[in-house]
């Protein structure tokens, strides 16, 4: 059984960052940080500078734990408590619900309700319920 460790300061900081990078992003480009949107984007690029701060934002999101190796002299630990076929599954699942919901958590859930968006409202409001959901069922239902 996974145990989920509560850490309130690292996610308070780690939402913080977040949302200040959507700020920053909406302020200097007047684009959401909507991770599934950026990458969609980068694959078909409108121009040099929609290529250049959507490579710029992938780039920092990926070296993100390189740096802190660097700071600290370890990475970050990562555990995945499911195998290898439950997460590609996991992976087509919100795929698919990326391109049903026009947008993805990040899109919706940070940048849209900031933004009073009645259509990012309504799919977070759908999507937080559902993996409720999907959470107790898997750990207490099924068992995994």
């Amino acid at each position: 059984m996974f145990e989920t460790v509560f850490t309130p300061w690292l996610s308070l900081s780690g939402g913080v960052l977040i949302g200040l990078a959507a700020t920053l992003l909406m302020l200097i480009f007047g684009r959401v940080m909507g991770a599934t949107g950026i990458l969609a984007g980068l694959l078909y690029p409108a121009s040099r500078q929609d290529f250049a701060w959507r490579a710029s934002l992938l780039a920092g999101m990926v070296t993100g734990p390189a740096i802190v190796w660097l700071l600290f002299g370890e990475m970050p630990a990562v555990q995945v408590p499911v195998s290898t076929g439950a997460l590609v599954a996991g992976g087509l699942i919100v795929g698919v619900g990326v391109t049903f919901g026009a947008g993805c958590t990040s899109g919706h859930g940070v940048c849209g309700m900031a933004r009073l968006s009645p259509r990012s409202i309504v799919a977070t409001l759908i999507f937080m319920p559902v993996t409720f959901a999907t959470v107790f069922v898997i750990r207490h239902v099924i068992g995994g």
